[in-house]
């Protein structure tokens, strides 16, 4: 007969918006495990499996820390009610994580009072340190209204004399807000297909609390140009927005490599939520994505990003050096939205592919394997061209369709391996060059490079060229960079994020300036993690033909600490997000 033999949950912390799926190991009538499921659609020997999820609901409503979201509150921040910060982050669970926590707290004081939320002076730390003046201690929080269930929904009373709350009929459950606080209870049990009664006893486990999905402050667009026609107009309404984002593969997210990071903040499970809450909020026109595995493009992100209005396109990485699933290989994806922008024509560019013909033409036979060795990664770049639906002053005036060009890549080549990244960045700029050459085409490059500021492929995007005595060059034992005078390219890119150095002296101009190298005029970092701090990723665009209307603000490394460093609860990666506002102009003489 059916039974079951173990439930256990994938997550230890239920999460508001993240889907549960328990794991339910079953013994078939033939005495074989298995672990799928038996719906009374498709019973199993005259049986099937029936689920229930409670709440486990209790007089008292627990609060839940802000910055330790799995730990109970015992304090709350009165500053906080004060200048109308979101109630959620008031809460902390002892003295010392308020104490820890407030050169970044203070900063949600700060903002909320410079939106006039509130007018009076903000409440500061004495100098001995303590909080006593700002915090409260938490004692009960009653369920209150917005808790209250309709009558219809079933209520039954557990072994130990609590209330349970149905809250779901089904084998996966998404907690919801008024579970925050809360413990579900997972039940699942053997019903005769028949009688409909249960056979043996119901197999249960038990979350512990629910908690709110930690929610970081929002980073806000700085504006970076005030050009203006000689009406005081701006000079033209085609804008739009670019994001670029290396959203940190599943297949990459170990818990050896960020021990750092909570499981459940580390699960696959709480971080697509989390990714894509932070995506949809940017509401961008284009999204380049990198690090997305071919089965998450596939299950989660064309057919949630589909939802928001986006189109989308994706390059899986080619397997000659991946070993393992297949579905598991990550790619770049590139979403546009379908009510401004239409495809027009994409190319896909294969390193593999450039270094078989470049070993053919260039290396000596007996060095070939070597050769191939070294150049092939497995690494992809996705082109997209596109057609804007939105009006362009540059192109009406010339009754021109106002065309886009944007290439999306990962250069995912280890440190070592100088000349197999600056080959690889020439190879795809070559390729640029040609489509600029066949179509006169605003142009955007975007991605991780996995490149800092001042290397030798930083500077043949930035300054299109390479310092002959750059020390990068030294490593080239194939001989592939030879001679130097070839690694150019004609393209006008500039970094979009330089145009914070070149800001007014505003308030806002000067925080972003100090997150900012000023040697590189690139930001001072877009990946961050405990042993790696530094800038890898890039919005580069023809200068000839775009500008810089507004930039996604920068993090600062102080805020991320906290949390020993990316990704964390709040920021489900290991760079950031780095999102820019264009508008196309006419095209200046090169």
């Amino acid at each position: 007969m059916l039974s079951v033999i173990r439930v256990h949950l994938p997550s230890e912390v239920p999460i508001v918006g993240c889907e549960l799926t328990p794991y339910v190991l079953l013994r078939r009538p033939d005495n074989t495990a298995t672990t799928d499921d038996v719906p009374e659609s498709a019973p199993l020997d005259g049986h099937f499996l029936k689920y229930r999820w409670y709440r486990v609901q209790s007089d008292k409503k627990v609060a839940i820390c802000s910055v330790h979201p799995s730990k109970e509150a015992t304090l709350q921040c009165l500053g906080c009610l004060k200048t109308k910060v979101p109630v959620t982050k008031s809460y902390h669970c002892s003295t010392k994580c308020f104490t820890d926590a407030w050169q970044h707290h203070r900063v949600l004081h700060e903002r909320a009072a410079a939106e006039g939320n509130e007018e009076e002076e903000l409440l500061r730390l004495n100098s001995s340190g303590s909080v006593s003046s700002i915090l409260s201690t938490v004692s009960s929080l009653t369920n209150g209204s917005s808790s209250v269930h309709p009558s219809a929904v079933t209520q039954k009373t557990g072994a130990g004399g609590e209330t349970l709350v149905e809250v779901g009929r089904s084998k996966a459950y998404t907690p919801m807000a008024d579970d925050v606080g809360h413990v579900l209870k997972f039940e699942c049990v053997v019903v005769n297909a028949e009688t409909k009664q249960n056979v043996g006893h119901p197999c249960t486990i038990l979350t512990s609390r629910v908690i709110p999905a930690p929610s970081p402050s929002p980073r806000r667009m700085i504006p970076v140009s005030g050009a203006v026609d000689s009406n005081g107009r701006p000079m033209s309404m085609g804008s739009f927005t670019v994001l670029s984002y290396n959203i940190l593969a599943d297949a990459y997210a170990s818990s050896d490599m960020y021990i750092y990071c909570p499981t459940w903040a580390l699960s696959w499970t709480y971080r697509r939520q989390n990714l894509l809450r932070e995506i949809v909020k940017y509401h961008a026109d284009i999204v380049c994505l990198q690090e997305v595995q071919n089965d998450h493009f596939d299950e989660f992100f064309a057919p949630e990003l589909d939802k928001h209005g986006y189109q989308a396109l994706f390059k899986r990485k080619t397997n000659e050096v991946f070993v393992g699933n297949t579905n598991t290989i990550d790619g770049c994806a590139t979403f546009y939205r379908r009510d401004r922008f239409s495809h027009v024509k994409k190319y896909e560019v294969e390193f593999n592919k450039a270094a078989q013909s470049l070993t053919e033409a260039l290396i000596p036979l007996p060095q070939k394997k070597i050769a191939l060795n070294r150049l092939v990664k497995d690494n992809v770049a996705l082109i997209v061209v596109l057609e804007a639906k939105f009006g362009n002053q540059a192109a009406d005036i010339l009754g021109k369709r106002q065309l886009l060009c944007v290439a999306n890549t990962h250069v995912n080549v280890s440190h070592e391996l100088k000349d197999v990244k600056l080959w690889q960045v020439h190879t795809l700029l070559k390729g640029l060059e040609k489509i600029a050459a066949s179509a006169d085409i605003p142009m955007l490059v975007c991605g991780d490079f996995n490149t800092v500021p001042a290397s030798a492929p930083h500077s043949l995007l930035a300054m299109g060229k390479v310092d002959p005595m750059h020390p990068d060059l030294m490593v080239d034992p194939l001989g592939i960079l030879r001679p130097h005078t070839k690694l150019t390219h004609q393209l006008p890119l500039v970094s979009a994020y330089s145009s914070f150095a070149r800001m007014g002296g505003s308030l806002t101009a000067e925080q972003q300036r100090r997150r900012m190298d000023p040697a590189s005029n690139e930001p001072l970092f877009t990946n961050c993690t405990r042993d790696f701090i530094g800038t890898l990723d890039y919005i580069f665009y023809t200068a000839d033909t775009l500008t810089v209307e507004s930039l996604l603000e920068l993090l600062d490394e102080e805020s991320l600490r906290k949390d020993t460093a990316l990704p964390s609860p709040e920021w489900s990666s290991d760079h950031i997000a780095l999102l820019a506002e264009f508008r196309c102009m006419p095209k200046t003489r090169r």
